[in-house]
């Protein structure tokens, strides 16, 4: 007998039958095959249409995609940062945006990348909280992962760098603590208004100075000192409340950015019916949203039969009674203005001017509830309780002329912080730019008032947190000193692109800042107008620190959350079962 038996394994993927050249002779009592048989073949458990990336695939993906992020916006920062153009597609497609603000890029592209969406989230967020920020935070997130990168190719692991990064941010956290300031003499918002000292000349100069900082970067550079004054008076009528929605900004196309003003009334952008007042004094103003066209007979897609066109006539007379009930019971309220933020058609408008009520129609729901706010008023819908309604007060309601439109002032209103911007431009884009940095500017006042402390801008702050954490760094033992100096390596790259993006040689500039700190000169950072460092003191360059703060920890826990990455899920689109019926 000749055989060749296979050789048994484990798994005996593959049994290899011996050649038989015995008659009678059966294999398979000798050796029986195996009861279970495993394949090597990986298992799918996920559906056919859902994806998975592992490991450094799926840590690679996350920080190409953070990165690129990063690189997008990063030639925006700094007082010489350049513009981006952003032109829509689909039904507003060829409408042109122009601006350097980081999250208004951010939120017009669409991104696939898991990690790049919490990049663009985190700048949304930023934006909300305190209004400024955006790129740096963006910046800041993107180094962070780009040094990590770099440990995870020298064999570090995640854990590791992410202990070392939480010692660096507190350690930069505390350091920036220390060089805060603050010319606040008290904890309450309402000292400013209360006495009349130095101190308060020095917060009202902290807070121009902070709006200079913030205005340098943006369209409004060349006149930041007009704009600082104006964004800075408008906050402090707030009294500290902080309340923005008081502060409402119109935009009018025509003349200059400097022909722009402050309005201590709230302009309503729409003008009064025919016939009826221009001027109302005293105003008590009913604001409501209903429909006020029921006076158009509606039989249109149903049969309605009449003997004669005189049986039309009294449908129309009745729908004209029932608008005229319903103006009846509006007039019954005692109001003096009736603004609706729907349509009101001609026939109650009439029934209004016979009444001697100013009557204004399709007010924009922001405006009405803005509106609301600053009257002391309330929306509603149904009159039949006159009683229950809050009227909205002012002292006067008249017509203004900007430019070539005519507007109207709400002067005297029951919410007396309440003021209007009205910005003046030769485009709409141009306009559209300056409103969102005149809105960023009032955002960082309104929380420098809440958290009056500040701190040296310029790349100050920057540089001396990276001294902080590198001085740390030369403490820590271990693998985790390498995660540290990389974050210190990350904070010093907002220097280095602002003084790259002037044009400036930004190696010669950083190191010299980087001297100047090391040397005990704290104060210093970059003066991008002549290219060289300067004192951030003498220079009037602050910043508030609620947004330094709030870039430092944003980044760096958004840049720990991706780093934390190791496997990417895109699941299967959901699909809905055919709905069968009963039979």
């Amino acid at each position: 007998m000749t055989s060749q038996p296979g050789a048994r394994s484990r798994y005996n993927v593959k049994q290899v039958r011996p050649v038989l050249t015995c008659p009678g002779l059966n294999w398979s009592e000798i050796h029986p095959a195996p009861p279970h048989t495993v394949s090597l073949n990986p298992i799918r458990i996920l559906k056919h249409e859902a994806d998975e990336e592992k490991g450094e695939t799926a840590r690679l993906s996350s920080f190409v995609g953070a990165v690129a992020i990063g690189d997008l916006v990063k030639s925006t920062l700094g007082p010489k940062g350049m513009d981006k153009i952003l032109v829509s597609h689909g039904r507003n497609a060829g409408q042109v945006e122009i601006t350097n603000d980081g999250a208004t890029i951010l939120k017009s592209i669409g991104v696939d990348n898991p990690a790049a969406k919490i990049l663009v989230d985190m700048s949304r967020v930023q934006d909300d909280e305190v209004g400024d920020g955006t790129t740096s935070v963006t910046v800041l997130a993107a180094e962070l992962l780009r040094e990590a990168e770099k440990l995870i190719e020298l064999k570090i692991h995640p854990q590791i760098i992410i202990a070392g990064w939480r010692k660096a941010t507190q350690v930069a956290r505390d350091a920036l603590t220390a060089i805060a300031m603050d010319n606040r003499q008290s904890s309450n918002v309402m000292w400013f208004f209360s006495f009349s000292s130095a101190d308060q000349a020095r917060f009202y100069e902290d807070l121009l100075n902070i709006a200079r900082t913030t205005l340098s970067s943006k369209i409004l550079s060349q006149h930041k000192e007009y704009f600082s004054k104006l964004a800075v008076d408008a906050v402090l009528r707030l009294k500290g409340s902080g309340n923005l929605s008081a502060i409402q900004i119109i935009k009018k196309t025509g003349g200059t950015l400097e022909d722009s003003f402050l309005d201590e009334g709230f302009l309503l952008d729409k003008k009064v019916g025919v016939h009826q007042p221009k001027r109302v004094e005293n105003a008590r103003i009913l604001i409501a949203n209903t429909p006020m066209d029921t006076d158009k007979i509606k039989v249109f897609g149903s049969r309605v039969r009449v003997d004669s066109m005189a049986k039309i006539a009294e449908l129309e007379v009745a729908e004209k009674e029932k608008m005229k009930d319903k103006v009846n019971k509006i007039l019954k309220h005692n109001c003096t203005v009736f603004i609706n933020r729907q349509l009101i058609y001609n026939y109650p408008e009439q029934l209004f001017a016979d009444a001697g009520v100013m009557a204004i129609e399709h007010a924009d729901f922001d405006g009405i509830e803005r509106l609301a706010l600053v009257t002391g008023g309330e929306i509603v819908s149904t009159f039949d309780n006159p009683e229950m309604v809050k009227l909205g007060h002012c002292d006067v309601i008249e017509q203004v002329m900007i430019g070539e439109d005519t507007l109207l002032r709400f002067g005297g209103v029951a919410l007396g912080e309440a003021c209007t911007i009205i910005i003046r431009g030769a485009t709409q884009q141009i306009l559209d730019e300056a409103e969102r940095s005149l809105h960023d500017a009032l955002c960082v006042l309104a929380a420098t008032v809440r958290e009056s402390r500040i701190v040296y801008g310029g790349g100050c702050s920057e540089m001396l947190m990276a001294n902080a954490v590198q001085t740390e760094a030369a403490k820590t033992p271990g693998k985790e000193a390498v995660a540290v100096e990389a974050f210190a390596r990350a904070l010093q790259t907002l220097p280095t692109t602002i003084a790259d993006n002037a044009g400036y040689d930004s190696a010669q500039l950083v190191s010299e800042l980087r001297a100047a700190h090391s040397q005990g000169r704290n104060s210093m950072g970059l003066d991008m107008e002549i290219g060289r460092i300067g004192c951030m003191k003498e220079l009037g360059i602050t910043e508030s620190f609620v947004v330094k703060r709030q870039v430092l920890l944003s980044a760096s826990e958004a840049a720990e959350m991706i780093l934390r990455v190791d496997d990417i899920i895109r699941a299967a689109p959901r699909k809905r079962e055919q709905d069968r019926g009963r039979c």
